[in-house]
């Protein structure tokens, strides 16, 4: 193994991406085939949002079917891996400055298994997930990410999913829709601010003349808060190196970010 794991944000869009054979998810499994195999997965999913910071402390998480609407086979896949309680309580040690609490209650969302059945499909690398503290602002996610970065020299792959332009009332539902010129244009300049490190982009989304941009793009903030952790979980020498460009749906960002290790 490496002697540091990358950080990695992925993007998941539809559920439907979970029984997909396409580009972006062959670039996921491509992903789990090329990189180091880690000891466990720490991931934050868009989808477990919480009142304070929580890591889940169970040894057999269920499957969350957290959608509707969407082919009754989704709701039959079972993602059965393991939790991994050490590294869990060294989750929550690091977290202790920001009252990181156990939970035993949720599981895996499909912000979760969606990306990693394609990543890891024998379901045999340990996952604990980690929530969204809803109360906290971007410079407060950034600052838990960065209590994190310990992890990367300990087997640990921290994996943030969500999307880069997520906006429900604005998409296609045709996925191989011809791609939104505003769309692309966000997530071109979210790339050109992730290689240069320009938090003033990153974390001051009101500011500037993409502030209109930010509020299309990202009507709420839980499907851009996981990049700040993978983001936050970075070094600053770390390369910037994007596995997968593309757009689902016409205006869902399906880019992926690494951050390290290539």
């Amino acid at each position: 193994m490496a002697s540091k794991l990358p950080t990695l944000f992925l993007a998941h869009g539809s559920p439907v991406n979970a029984l997909a054979d396409n580009e972006f998810t062959r670039a996921l499994k491509r992903l789990g085939d090329e990189l180091p195999r880690p000891k466990a997965v720490l991931i934050v999913s868009a989808h477990w949002r919480s009142r304070t910071t929580k890591v889940l402390t169970i040894g057999e998480p269920k499957t969350i079917y957290d959608f509707s609407g969407f082919p009754k086979e989704l709701s039959e896949i079972v993602y059965p891996a393991k939790g991994a309680a050490s590294v869990a309580l060294r989750v929550a040690t690091l977290l202790t400055p920001f009252g990181a609490e156990d939970d035993e209650s949720w599981g895996l969302d499909h912000g979760v298994w969606s990306v990693l059945r394609h990543m890891y499909p024998a379901a045999d690398v340990p996952v604990v997930p980690l929530s969204i503290n809803q109360r906290l602002h971007l410079d407060g996610h950034l600052a838990v990410a960065s209590a994190l970065r310990p992890l990367r020299e300990e087997g640990v792959l921290i994996i943030g999913s969500g999307n880069i332009t997520h906006n429900l009332g604005d998409i296609d539902w045709d996925e191989n829709a011809a791609a939104q010129k505003w769309a692309t244009s966000f997530d071109a300049r979210m790339a050109k601010a992730l290689v240069a490190r320009d938090e003033d982009f990153l974390l001051k989304r009101q500011i500037g003349d993409y502030a209109s941009l930010w509020s299309r793009a990202l009507p709420t903030a839980e499907h851009y808060i996981p990049l700040v952790y993978a983001y936050g979980a970075s070094d600053p020498s770390d390369q910037v190196i994007f596995p997968y460009e593309g757009m689902q749906h016409g205006t869902l960002s399906m880019r992926c970010v690494q951050f390290g290790v290539k």
